[in-house]
């Protein structure tokens, strides 16, 4: 067993768990019962449910490769590389808003960065 993979995984799985249950009602709600156009915000929609799905095969994965004799490096580094530029993409967009204290304001990087550290740990 990769305890680091294992890490890597329960993390990404309590990420995917909140993204579906608090962001489900901080954002999705919101924006399906904004002034938001019908095209736009069904899209909108669709992504949200894109991002969970990806989310919960990706925290599958990793828990399944923890277990693997010979885990594919080269499906944890894709793993890896999601979680990382899915961090960057919160920071980025965080820090370039006019927020006070801008890293609390979207905080979901603090989750997603570390599922890429310890998966790339785990397969050095």
């Amino acid at each position: 067993m990769n305890g680091w993979l294992l890490t890597a995984g329960g993390i990404a799985a309590a990420t995917a768990l909140v993204h579906a249950t608090a962001g489900g009602r901080s954002v999705v709600r919101p924006l399906l019962g904004s002034a938001v156009a019908a095209e736009p915000k069904r899209t909108l929609h669709v992504v949200w449910h894109m991002v969970t799905a990806d989310l919960l095969i990706s925290s599958i994965a990793l828990l399944a490769l923890a277990f693997a004799a010979a885990p594919s490096t080269a499906l944890v580094l894709f793993i890896a590389a999601q979680y990382l530029a899915y961090a960057a993409l919160f920071l980025i967009v965080t820090l370039t808003a006019d927020w006070p204290r801008p890293l609390l304001q979207l905080p979901q990087w603090m989750l997603l960065a570390p599922v890429a550290a310890l998966a790339l740990i785990g397969i050095t």
